[in-house]
């Protein structure tokens, strides 16, 4: 239709030409610059630059620039030195897929679906990277916790046969919930559906019309380990069966140990020694900052060598019972809900009653930094595994911590109530600097 009245006055204003570099930790094309000369010939520009190449101009006025792989950033530098106006990588983009598990895509009658949780952590685009490379290795995440049910139905063969770490009387294969002394029951804040939810959250099937995905889009898979049983008066576990279980997850070969736990001990000599086993072993701990709201990381989460995982909620905030810490330490964030207004997310349950538990059901909804810590634990193995695919073989718990670290949405900087921020997926498994440098 013509417009009618005053004539619109507006005129458009183009933006203005950019200046400076882009940013090299989103995925690009590998030895592929895009610049924008400024008053420089291109053959006055590259010629400056050694290994740079003009491949052909573009449209808008940019260049396409070969220059060597490994060194985008470095050449991107030393163009800018030379006078280009704007240099940036040739990025990349993917068509983003989503599982069609039925309580993963949004909804706004149910505010707990995982989908708006994991676009927190760029899930989609990762995912699209790892269904595009075919990995040689299967890595393990060892989850240490209160029970576990193979039989579920949206488990499958992701989870291994287990460990009963715990002296409970049921058996070394025996992962039901731990059965309470005489005059003792389970009550709601005992809650040995807790491990399950830990680990669905890493390998729950992916693409079976049901239930949530693992993040670990069944390339991850589970050790479970019950470390949770009746001792001291209560439903807990001890230094010594969590230091046994975290020895023996380290030789199974955990490329991570999950530890959705914690303690207010701050020296427990017989855990700490074995978390430097486990790291002496190649395996990461991964562990739970705390859920008290306050300065201060829960144990082991404080431990050197352990990647603490603290709680952020659905817009990106620190969730307000996530722990934190002022002083530096190996912190990063993941979605776990949030207290007040309240927000949770959906995992797996039991999904089937014992003489001495009755679960609560096959699928509930969690919050806490516990389920916050299975998504950094399965963004780590899927590392892993890329990093095996490309490399032929596997980074250090270090060169893991670093990757997760520096390419988390904090830039590289250190913040003291989130860390280095919320792990970005995409990033983990493009990233080369710090991941694949």
């Amino acid at each position: 239709p013509t417009p009618q009245g005053l004539a619109l006055q507006g005129l458009r204003v183009p933006p203005p030409e950019p200046q400076g570099m882009g940013d090299f930790s989103a995925p690009y094309v590998p030895g592929e610059l895009l610049v924008l000369p400024g008053g420089l010939t291109p053959q006055g520009l590259t010629a400056r630059v050694a290994g740079a190449r003009v491949e052909k101009p573009l449209e808008g006025g940019f260049l396409k620039v070969r220059v060597p792989e490994g060194k985008e950033r470095a050449k991107a530098e030393e163009l800018l030195r030379t006078g280009a106006r704007w240099v940036q990588p040739n990025y990349l983009y993917f068509p983003l897929y989503a599982p069609n598990d039925s309580l993963y895509p949004p909804s706004l009658s149910d505010p707990s679906r995982l989908g708006p949780y994991l676009d927190l952590l760029r899930m989609e685009a990762a995912w699209d990277r790892v269904r595009a490379t075919a990995y040689p290795c299967t890595p393990i995440v060892a989850v240490l916790d209160t029970a576990f049910n193979l039989g579920h139905e949206d488990v499958g063969s992701l989870f291994l046969p287990g460990y009963n770490a715990t002296p409970d009387g049921l058996g070394e294969e025996n992962l039901d919930p731990s059965p309470p002394p005489s005059g003792f029951a389970y009550s709601p804040d005992d809650n040995a559906d807790h491990g399950q939810g830990v680990a669905g959250l890493v390998a729950a099937l992916a693409d079976n019309a049901r239930g949530i995905p693992g993040l670990g889009l069944n390339r991850v898979r589970v050790f479970p380990m019950k470390v949770f049983y009746w001792t001291g008066g209560g439903y807990g576990s001890t230094s010594a069966v969590l230091a046994q279980a975290i020895r023996k997850a380290a030789d199974q070969g955990a490329v991570v140990i999950n530890l959705s736990l914690g303690s207010e001990t701050p020296l427990d000599a017989v855990v700490q020694e074995a978390l430097v086993y486990a790291l002496s072993k190649g395996s990461l701990p991964v562990a739970a900052a705390g859920n008290d709201s306050r300065e201060g990381l829960r144990y082991p989460a404080a431990y050197p060598g352990v990647l603490a995982v603290g709680a952020v909620r659905k817009d990106g905030a620190r969730a307000d019972f996530s722990n934190y810490s002022s002083t530096l330490t190996d912190l990063v964030m993941a979605p776990g809900g949030n207290g007040d207004p309240p927000e949770k997310l959906w995992s797996l349950a039991l999904g089937r009653d014992y003489p001495s538990y009755a679960s609560l059901g096959n699928y509930v909804r969690w919050a806490g930094t516990s389920f916050a810590t299975p998504m950094v634990s399965a963004i780590a193995a899927l590392y892993v595994a890329h990093y095996h695919a490309l490399r032929g073989t596997s980074p250090s718990p270090d060169q893991i911590k670093v990757c997760l670290e520096m390419t988390a949405s904090n830039g590289g900087h250190y913040d003291s109530q989130t860390g280095y921020g919320i792990v970005r997926a995409d990033r983990v498994l493009t990233d080369t600097t710090y991941c694949f440098p």
